[in-house]
């Protein structure tokens, strides 16, 4: 589908709503029968205009559907991505609020930071390798403005793939020093285990998502940067968030981040 200018600036504008009210909204796809891959990054793209005329600033990308059960469950055979801005940031272990949240789940995953600029057409580990800065633990918090969490792919797509905030781990390792596809990965909540997994479960390495995300953002004209934040997808299944509560992800050889709701 050809993105329809009105269209697009309508929808974008019910999902900026949606984001500053707190009030979630109906699925895009019963407002748009036929509403495809490019007219949801349209809109994506039309909200990131929005925010960054608004004075945000972009930190970097987050990679999302990259467990294949979801994609299959999506009917998809591909991640999606959405920005990250600065104002998404929570400190290792600060109070998070709720009430910034509408229907909030967390995950666990890897954050790499970028040390070069990712400009080829085609990257390849060797190129993330060298151009990562430091790795850290990260706990996504994301989010939906849709009803319920009744998504389908061009709905999370429109929606800047459903994200919320983020918590970025205190301590930082380096990419060489850590087995990031074999690592295993916990999150507790209290003394419960809530979600287990390994670095397997994102399209089989992190490494991979980081560099299908490279390949896309130079296509799309917004080549990752020196600096940026890459959060490669999640190692575990997410877990709602119903209540306040800690959260606290360990992941082998890269330490752990807590992310705590208020």
């Amino acid at each position: 589908m050809k993105p329809d200018p009105h269209a697009t600036d309508a929808l974008a504008e019910a999902l900026a709503t949606a984001a500053t009210t707190r009030q979630p909204i109906a699925p895009l796809r019963d407002r748009v029968p036929g509403i495809d891959a490019e007219l949801a990054y349209a809109i994506q793209d039309a909200n990131t205009h929005r925010w960054l005329a608004a004075g945000r600033r972009l930190v970097g990308r987050k990679i999302g559907l990259t467990s294949l059960a979801v994609q299959q469950q999506l009917g998809v055979d591909r991640p999606d991505y959405g920005m990250l801005f600065a104002d998404m940031a929570v400190g290792d272990g600060e109070p998070a609020a709720l009430g910034r949240l509408i229907q909030p789940k967390v995950e666990a995953e890897i954050a790499l930071v970028l040390g070069r600029d990712l400009t080829h057409e085609k990257h390849t580990y060797a190129d993330l390798i060298r151009a990562t800065d430091h790795v850290l633990p990260a706990i996504e918090i994301v989010d939906s403005r849709i009803e319920r969490w009744d998504i389908r792919f061009v709905d999370t797509v429109a929606d800047n793939a459903s994200s919320g905030l983020f918590v970025l781990g205190s301590a930082p390792k380096r990419l060489q020093d850590v087995d990031v596809t074999a690592c295993a990965m916990r999150m507790v909540r209290g003394n419960d285990i809530v979600s287990s997994g390994s670095g397997r479960a994102c399209l089989g390495s992190p490494l991979t998502a980081a560099a299908w995300l490279a390949d896309v953002m130079v296509r799309c004209g917004r080549p990752l940067q020196a600096g940026d934040i890459v959060l490669t997808g999640a190692l575990g299944p997410m877990v709602a968030v119903t209540a306040p509560a800690r959260f606290e992800a360990h992941i082998e050889g890269l330490g752990s981040v807590a992310a705590i709701f208020v």
